[in-house]
Parts: C-alpha cells; sequence; structure tokens
C-alpha cells in the first residue's frame, strides 16, 4: 500500500494530525531527501523505521525496487514540501503501484497551488496550469509566445534563483494582464504582490524566493 502525504510549505505545524499517525505507522518513508524530511519527523518526536529516496536522479529500476516495498509494506510518500507526485517524480511511483493493482491513498494537508488560487482578488472558475517553463533559450521563449494566447488564468512556477528572470518575461510578454505573485507562501516572510508585473516587478526586494504566479484572465 502507498500513502501520499502533504507535508508543511513553511511551518511545521501545518501538517495534519492524520498525516502524523500515518507517518509513524509507516514500515518506510520515501522522500526526496532524507534531510529535509527526518528534520520533520524529529520536530514530532517520530522515528521512521525506514528511509528511501525517490527524487530527479531515480532510475526506472529504483522505481521498480520501491514498488516491491509497496506490495507488503505500509509505505508512504512525502516530498521535501507541500504535497507529493505534484511536478514531483513521485508520480512515477503512484503508476507503478496503480498498474500493478496496488491501493494508493492520499493524506491531504497543505498545497501551495491552492494557497495562490485561495488568494487571488478574481473569481477563479477555470485555469491553466503551466508550472514550470522549459529553461532551454528557444523552448521557454517559444513557450512564452504560446502563454500569450492563452485567455485563461494561468499558474506559474519556477526556480527560486529564476524569480527575477521570470517576472522580466512577464514584463515582456504579459504587461497587459494584472498577476498575482506569492513569495514564500505560510513562511515569516510571506509576501503578497498583485497588479500590472511592471508594477509588481518594481516592488520586488527579494533576489529569490519561493514563489508561484497567478496571471489574471485575458479581458
Amino acid at each position: 500500500m502507498l500513502t501520499l502525504i502533504a507535508t508543511p510549505i513553511g511551518r511545521n505545524d501545518e501538517i495534519t494530525l492524520r498525516s502524523l499517525e500515518l507517518l509513524k505507522a509507516a514500515d518506510v518513508v520515501v522522500c526526496e531527501s532524507t534531510k529535509e524530511t527526518s528534520k520533520l519527523l524529529k520536530s514530532y518526536e517520530i522515528k521512521a523505521k525506514r528511509y528511501e529516496i525517490l527524487d530527479e536522479h531515480s532510475t526506472p529500476e529504483d522505481v521498480k525496487e520501491l514498488l516491491a516495498l509497496c506490495r507488503d509494506q505500509n509505505v508512504v510518500l512525502v516530498s521535501d514540501c507541500g504535497t507529493p507526485s505534484f511536478c514531483d517524480p513521485g508520480f512515477q511511483l503512484v503508476a507503478a503501484c496503480r498498474k500493478e493493482g496496488l491501493k494508493v491513498e492520499s493524506s491531504l494537508g497543505a498545497s501551495s497551488l491552492m494557497g495562490l488560487l485561495s488568494l487571488s482578488s478574481e473569481r477563479i472558475y477555470q485555469f491553466h496550469f503551466r508550472g514550470f517553463i522549459p529553461a532551454e533559450t528557444v523552448a521557454r521563449e517559444r513557450e512564452w509566445q504560446s502563454l500569450k494566447k492563452t485567455k485563461e488564468p494561468i499558474v506559474l512556477m519556477d526556480t527560486p534563483y529564476r524569480l527575477k528572470k521570470m517576472l522580466d518575461e512577464c514584463c515582456q510578454h504579459l504587461d497587459d494582464r494584472k498577476i498575482l505573485l506569492a513569495l514564500n507562501l505560510s513562511q515569516p516572510e510571506e509576501c503578497i504582490l498583485e497588479g500590472r508585473p511592471t508594477a509588481v516587478r518594481s516592488q520586488l526586494k527579494a533576489d529569490k524566493a519561493e514563489f508561484m504566479i497567478l496571471v489574471y484572465a485575458k479581458t
């Protein structure tokens, strides 16, 4: 059996009571890094029986080994923060378990995506989740040209060190639309900025931060 557990994105006390009980009962904790996950577990005095790694460097053989554990043990899957299997390698294990007919459950909790949408000043009925734009220059420019034609709200994200680059690109390609920038959600230094990209860019003080951007619908 495999259970997906959402972990805090900022404050440790965001985790649910059910998730803590599942972590205590787990035979195996599959995570992106033992450093981050062990810190969380230690803060609640939970001792993992066994850690296994599933990250962007994991191979199909690694996934097969994890699948074997799911057949007869109580396995939980976590990411460094937020909901696992969403924009991270965890989906590979979910797919393998489902193909084998193994039970897969989810313990809900912190989600940066839902946090971003809840901060919207406009009602969101539907949206286009683009996530990470390609880093390669030509592919990235092609993607921006496509996004300019997208009328519904768009959700964008990238690594912290591309924060300024992403905002500069929003100024270049989407300055006719309003955006919502969420920095370091649920952390003490959380910052929410809204307006035209050029206005948001002028207010930005951080060089890098965990961030997500909601581009409002084209009017």
